[in-house]
């Protein structure tokens, strides 16, 4: 996960492509057969597996076929704002009370 942060957007697409070849491969499927169930053209499943350039149209049609669709759903999600509002509990009390006097 580290090293994901420390890549470079070149660097994360090759290795998407990679993951996305060796599953492919993994499959038995050849880069013919992936294009023609995808929908996405023969060249740009080649062009996506050299060099990791693909719409994300043609991105999500793959990963839908190599069963990966899922992973991109948990993209830009929203920050988690449940503290902005979930009214805070009082912080415990640390002394005693004061005693009254009865008048």
């Amino acid at each position: 996960m580290l090293d994901d942060i420390l890549k470079t957007p070149q660097e994360i697409r090759l290795g998407i492509a990679a993951k996305a070849q060796a599953k492919r491969l993994a499959l038995n499927m050849s880069q013919k057969d992936l294009a023609a169930r995808s929908g996405v053209s023969l060249g740009s499943v080649k062009r996506f597996e050299t060099t990791g350039e693909i719409s994300l149209a043609s991105l999500l049609a793959i990963a839908l076929i190599l069963n990966d669709l899922e992973a991109f759903s948990g993209l830009f999600n929203p920050p988690r704002t449940e503290n902005l509002f979930k009214p805070q509990s009082p912080a415990p009390r640390k002394r005693a009370g004061r005693k009254r006097h009865e008048s």
